[in-house]
């Protein structure tokens, strides 16, 4: 799928992210050069994938998406790995510089990578940074960019595409059609597909003006990221 087609409907948080209560069937702490890393598994019966999803700099593994994904995709063959950085886990409120992100992303990767299946990795803001800057050296299957932050709102040109650019594999980003951290229409041509969400702002929340329910808009991602995660190669 390539960047230029565009999906607003079908099946396929920078801003504050509304938390969602998930259960996890197994919490794996795994320590990182940065501090004590959490994984939060959620096993599917008969796994063909791993999709591990780290959060963003504004709020944590409940997000919306992250939740909604976690509760969806084993039922399809997808062992969701929720990841919770080192700055979480130790109740820190500030995230720190991408570098040490991505150091401990880099450090547990091993624990994403030891069921011994391909691992697409992914996240959800400053998360899905980090899954794109690192995917190529780790040996990612896939990126999953939920909105992606672009560039800081009312930034335009600090662009970070050299990022969502660079992965070296099959990515796919899904972005509100409301993102104020880059619109759609912002986003740059390039070996990556892209679907909006309509009127979704960073967090995927959408106005009672739209028409749309949370509900609407949730099914939408998970249905989507469920159809592109079935076209990844095992």
């Amino acid at each position: 799928m390539e960047h230029g087609h565009k999906d607003g409907a079908g099946r396929g948080p920078g801003g504050a992210e509304a938390p969602a209560a998930v259960e996890a069937a197994e919490a794996e702490e795994v320590g990182t050069a940065a501090g004590p890393a959490r994984i939060l598994w959620h096993l599917a019966r008969r796994p063909r994938l791993v999709l591990a999803l780290g959060h963003g700099a504004g709020g944590g593994t409940g997000a919306r998406d992250l939740a909604a994904l976690a509760r969806a995709l084993p039922a399809d063959g997808v062992t969701v790995a929720l990841v919770e950085q080192p700055w979480r886990v130790a109740g820190k409120k500030v995230a720190p510089a991408p570098k040490t992100l991505d150091t401990a992303w880099r450090d547990l990767w091993p624990a994403l990578a030891r069921p011994g299946l391909p691992v697409v990795a992914g996240g959800r803001s400053a998360g899905a940074r980090v899954a794109c800057r690192t995917a190529g050296e780790l040996g990612a299957a896939a990126v999953l960019a939920l909105a992606f932050p672009l560039h800081p709102p009312g930034r335009p040109e600090r662009s970070r595409a050299d990022e969502l650019l660079g992965t070296g594999v099959p990515t796919l980003v899904v972005q509100g059609g409301n993102d104020s951290f880059g619109r759609s229409g912002e986003f740059p041509d390039g070996p990556y597909g892209l679907v909006e969400v309509p009127y979704a702002d960073h967090s995927f929340a959408v106005p009672k003006r739209s028409g749309r329910t949370e509900e609407e808009t949730v099914t939408m991602i998970t249905e989507t990221v469920r159809g592109w995660l079935r076209t990844v190669r095992e």
